[in-house]
């Protein structure tokens, strides 16, 4: 029930018209007796309020207090808490459907189900362990050993969620590399649309790395321009290009621009290309607006992947941006579900249950005893459990609400 009324200090002295909230136990968001007060938003009146609840017995919360206790009074699990602070954090639709996905439950409810499904085969095993005079063998004609794979198959492709998944969280790294005055900062401008990085004719103007955040079709993606790669330079200049090569073998996607009107680029490109086999990559050919049109075809011709373009005019830019919407598109997890794993901590979990049970598997296969079967199947729920928060300790919880801001 909502009430209005004033706060007033303990002499009885008006401070504020306020409106206040008393949400009663298994009713409120930390599932304890909780009130809230609305009070007017000038700083000195909150203030005001602050400083006379803390001289009547009241704390200030610390960070992520109130959603930890939700999860400690059992309305909400550890991965819906967690997805409260992803909920916070999103800077994107894709991360906030993602976190909300997570926050609705269905999520710890695949979780469960999984957890059912191998507490069931552990049932099943204990029986055999427990009743022996009834010859009961641990996957004679019960088909656990199938069982157990298609939970495998489960937790392993939502283990490998993750590699997508990450992306709501982390973002998508897109590094622009090329050779020294092909158009990267011009590019990078461009993408961004705002004049971010210098732009000189001097080959070799970018020593260090600039990195922003755009956001493409709904995903955050971190976009950096990166030193040209060059044999030679100067030692800053060579330090600029260690560095673009370790953003480049770390990216989610690589820009590599050519320059067209460079005598040799197609042997260059071909030879760049070799070094670059490993990585996720668009090409594209800068400067055709310097390029005559005949000679444009025949060097199109030379590469039939590369997407021809002008940092200057603009032509071609918007066929680049259609291109790298599209491989954001491919690389993105399906939300429909909430089954996508965007955290590091969850991956851990999974790894480590998928771990056990394909131990538990090649035991049972084997027919070797049920009681090392158990053992390992044990460990497999208890890091699920650990995932869901069933098992918890005090260490796990402060670093997982450390995160979150004061007040949530």
């Amino acid at each position: 029930m909502l009430r209005y009324g004033w706060f007033c200090r303990a002499d009885g002295a008006r401070l504020d018209e306020i409106m206040v909230v008393y949400m009663p136990a298994g009713r409120s968001y930390t599932g304890l007796d909780q009130v809230e007060i609305y009070c007017h938003g000038g700083s000195e009146a909150v203030r005001l309020l602050l400083d006379e609840l803390l001289k009547s017995g009241a704390r200030a919360a610390e960070p992520g207090e109130f959603t930890r206790l939700s999860f400690l009074n059992g309305r909400i699990d550890l991965t819906q808490a967690e997805a409260v602070a992803e909920l916070i954090d999103a800077k994107t639709r894709a991360s906030y459907e993602a976190a909300r996905e997570h926050l609705s439950g269905a999520y710890a409810e695949h979780l469960n189900m999984l957890r059912n499904g191998l507490v069931e085969i552990l049932a099943e095993i204990e029986a055999a362990i427990d009743h022996p005079e009834e010859d009961i063998a641990p996957d004679g004609g019960s088909g656990l050993t199938e069982s157990l794979s298609n939970l495998m198959d489960h937790v392993k492709r939502l283990k490998e969620s993750y590699d997508s998944g990450r992306i709501l969280r982390d973002g998508f790294k897109i590094v622009i590399g090329g050779r020294p005055n092909a158009g990267k900062s011009t590019l990078f401008n461009l993408l961004l649309e705002q004049e971010r990085a210098i732009v000189t004719d001097t080959p070799g103007t970018t020593r260090d790395y600039l990195s922003e955040w755009i956001e493409i079709d709904g995903v955050p993606v971190n976009l950096i321009d990166t030193a040209g790669l060059r044999i030679g330079g100067s030692k800053i200049e060579r330090a600029g290009q260690d560095l673009a090569r370790e953003l480049i073998s770390k990216c989610d996607l690589l820009i590599w621009i050519a320059d067209l009107t460079r005598k040799n680029w197609p042997t260059e490109l071909q030879t760049d290309l070799v070094s670059l086999a490993h990585a996720r990559i668009v090409v594209v050919g800068n400067k055709i607006d310097i390029v005559t049109e005949s000679r444009r075809e025949q060097k199109k011709g030379q590469l039939a992947d590369l997407l021809p373009i002008s940092c200057l005019t603009g032509v071609g830019v918007a066929e680049l941006s259609g291109r790298l919407i599209t491989t954001i598109r491919e690389s993105m997890p399906d939300l429909t579900s909430g089954l996508v794993v965007t955290s590091a901590r969850h991956r851990q979990k999974l790894e480590r249950t998928l771990k056990q049970m394909r131990r538990a598997g090649k035991l049972l296969k084997h027919g070797e005893s049920p009681e090392l079967i158990v053992f390992e199947l044990q460990f497999a729920v208890a890091a699920l459990d650990e995932l869901t928060g069933r098992i918890y300790n005090d260490e796990i919880l402060d670093r997982i609400f450390s995160k979150f801001c004061i007040g949530k």
